[in-house]
Parts: C-alpha cells; sequence; structure tokens
C-alpha cells in the first residue's frame, strides 16, 4: 500500500526516476505551502515576525543539514544555492590554483564534475587526469596520484548507483598528497548517505530535490577551504557595509559565514523544505523497502533475455540496454502504461557513449514512495515486451 506522505500518487502512476529528482512527501509540500500562505517574508533583512521566523527555520535547516551528516559546525558550515553543478562551480570558479598541480576526477561521474573539472584544468593550464572507477564504484588507491591535486568526485553514480565505498580512505589519501577534494553527493543523499557521515572532504554538495525536498542546492563547506577561496561572484546579502570602492563581507563575522556562497536573495521557503524533508527522510527510513524492492527489479532484470545491466550490483538505481528495443521507443512504450523511467546517457555522454560504446540506456531509480504492486507492474509489462 502506498504510503499516505505520496497519497496523490495514482495507483496506476509508477514513478521510477527518483536519481532524476525524488517525490514530494506530503509534509514537505505542506512546510513549502505554509511558507507562502503564512509567513512569506526575507531571512536576514527584516525584524518583523514573519521575518524572524523564517530566520529561526533557516537556522535550523542548516544545522540539520550538519548533524544529518555528522559534521561539527566548528569544522564546516552549510550554504545554499541553485542545484549540485551550481555549487561544484562556485568553488571552482572561486578556487585560488596556487599549489594545486593537477585536476583528478572519475569516468563515471555526472557531467556536473566532469565538465567543471575540463574548465578548471584549462583556465589555469593544469593536466586533468580521469581515472576508471573499480567495477564496484571504489577508487584504486594504489594507482592514484593525487600530488597536490584538486579532485571532484561522487559517492554514488547517477548511471547505476556504483558507491564510493572507500570515500573516507580517498579523502585521507588526497589529504596527505597536499590535496583538495570537492565531493559531488547528489545520488547519495536520499539513500545513501550513512556512507557519507563524518567524511572530511573539503566540500560537499548535493541537490535537495533528489533527496524528497523542493528543488534546492547545498554546499557542505570546511571553513579551512575559505583560506583558498578568492571570492569574485558577490552581491546583496553578503556584505555588512558598502563604501564608494570597498565592501566588508559579512562572512568576516563567525556567525554568517555561509555568507560566502550566498550572493542575493535565497529560496528560504525551499530552505525551510529541506529541513522538513529531513527530519521526514529519519523517520522514512526506518520502515521503507525501498532496497528490497530494488533488489528485486535487479534481480528480475538480470533473468532477461537481451537485457544488458551496466552493473551487477543491485541499488536504488539501475541501468541497463535491451539487444532488440531502442531505450527511448522502450520509454515511451512504459509511460504508456503509466511507468515513468529515464532514457538516454543520464549526462554522463563520456562514460557511456565514448568510454564504454552503449546505446541509449534506459535507467529506473526507486524511492521511498515505491511498493511491490509498482515493481509487480513493472516486471508484468517488461516481460511482456521482452518476450
Amino acid at each position: 500500500m502506498r504510503s499516505d506522505s505520496f497519497g496523490y500518487l495514482g495507483d496506476d502512476e509508477v514513478y521510477l526516476d527518483c536519481a532524476c529528482q525524488t517525490l514530494r512527501p506530503e509534509p514537505v509540500i505542506k512546510a513549502l505551502n505554509e511558507y507562502y500562505r503564512e509567513y512569506n517574508s526575507c531571512g536576514e533583512r527584516v525584524k518583523y515576525a514573519w521575518g524572524k521566523k523564517v530566520d529561526t527555520a533557516v537556522e535550523d535547516t542548516r544545522d540539520k543539514v550538519l548533524k544529518f551528516l555528522k559534521l561539527s559546525p566548528r569544522d564546516y558550515f552549510t550554504s545554499f544555492t541553485l542545484n549540485t553543478t551550481y555549487g561544484i562551480n562556485l568553488i571552482l570558479n572561486q578556487l585560488d590554483p596556487a599549489g594545486i598541480k593537477q585536476v583528478v576526477t572519475t569516468d563515471i561521474e555526472h557531467n556536473s564534475p566532469f565538465l567543471s573539472t575540463i574548465a578548471f584544468a584549462r583556465r589555469h593550464g593544469m593536466p586533468r587526469v580521469v581515472l576508471e572507477r573499480e567495477p564496484d564504484g571504489s577508487i584504486n588507491l594504489a594507482n592514484a596520484d593525487f600530488d597536490h591535486a584538486l579532485v571532484v568526485v561522487n559517492t554514488n553514480s547517477n548511471i547505476d548507483g556504483r558507491a564510493l565505498g572507500n570515500a573516507h580512505a580517498v579523502v585521507k589519501a588526497v589529504h596527505k598528497a597536499g590535496g583538495i577534494i570537492v565531493i559531488d553527493a547528489a545520488q547519495s543523499m536520499a539513500h545513501y548517505h550513512k556512507n557519507l557521515e563524518k567524511l572530511e572532504a573539503d566540500a560537499i554538495c548535493f541537490s535537495a530535490h533528489k533527496m524528497y525536498s523542493a528543488s534546492l542546492g547545498v554546499m557542505v563547506v570546511c571553513k579551512s577551504l575559505l583560506e583558498r577561496i578568492n571570492i569574485t561572484f558577490i552581491g546583496g546579502g553578503m556584505v555588512d557595509d558598502v563604501t564608494e570602492s570597498e565592501y566588508v563581507l559579512s562572512a568576516n563575522s563567525p556567525q554568517h559565514i555561509y555568507t560566502i556562497f550566498e550572493p542575493g536573495l535565497q529560496a528560504w521557503g525551499e530552505i525551510i523544505a529541506l529541513g522538513e524533508a529531513i527530519d521526514w527522510l529519519e523517520k522514512a527510513e526506518k520502515k521503507s523497502r525501498v532496497y528490497e524492492l530494488s533488489e528485486r527489479l535487479h534481480s528480475f532484470l538480470k533473468s532477461q533475455p537481451g537485457v544488458h545491466l551496466t552493473t551487477e550490483a543491485p541499488s536504488t538505481t539501475m541501468a541497463f540496454y535491451h539487444d532488440k528495443i531502442d531505450a527511448h521507443l522502450l520509454a515511451e512504450g512504459l509511460s504508456t502504461e503509466g511507468i515513468m523511467a529515464r532514457s538516454g546517457y543520464f549526462c554522463c555522454h563520456h562514460y557511456l557513449n565514448h568510454a564504454m560504446h552503449y546505446p541509449p540506456l534506459l535507467r529506473f531509480s526507486l524511492g521511498h514512495h515505491n511498493t511491490d504492486a509498482d515493481i509487480e507492474k513493472a516486471e508484468r509489462v517488461l516481460e511482456r515486451t521482452f518476450n
């Protein structure tokens, strides 16, 4: 039976595209609507009651993000932005290249870190290394050179969920080699955030809309990284005072350090909704069957003739192609049956198209809203289609 949190989803609708964006549970929708209906005001700018309520709720969300990742506010702070891509670029476009000898990423990255590392290496005339991830998603540290490197990698692939299982060891290796590491956690926060707990990266970027909240980007940044940041993207909300040719950054004050990455008016309602989403997610995980259902669907796909999965390991995200059926046509056909899935290269063109030479793929990505009935319907329709 479908959870009350997703009561708006029809019984005949099967949503399997959570790697793009998760559905929003009712408590999150309610929190966002309450902001717009009951206290729609600016944060950090006003003295009236609505604004004070916004300030309290936003500060609460900042704290919840750090607690969710088990990171200390002594060492880290939370800033909000548009999405994961924007957060990574905010860092890389303002990062002082002095002391950085090379740029390192991996082959199974989303275009977000892949393109931004290309741009950084070109801009500063540095070599760029693309490491091959192991079949299980880990990085072979014996073959990795992180000497004074800027490293940008994901902790779960958006192709098929492959995890950076040795993430803590990778972070330690990068720091030991004098490098900086930025984590793309977009695919980890909804279902695999435990792997990120106490991960002492220089920055962790993710998208709230992939963890059951409204569209929003989140940056969790180590305070020491600011020594390497040259602020060039600046505007309202970031300064305490301005003269004709000078300004005083609000981030100079420890309690407002987060403003360093928050130019302009923030998405106050969406930030408040994220706080509600974290509360909801911690409760939902205790009774969710998403991992069991994912294993079931993955096992079914492995058993089907003509189906080729990109990895043998089950995950909440899985991708495959069929010997005889075009993935885009398959996605269209599934849509006519009320099954929503993604087809194509999922913003991973280098790896899927040019490295592996795969045809366009079909991707299923499950969430806490999914039920046995969803998987039964998907299996029934696919079996009929394949055979």
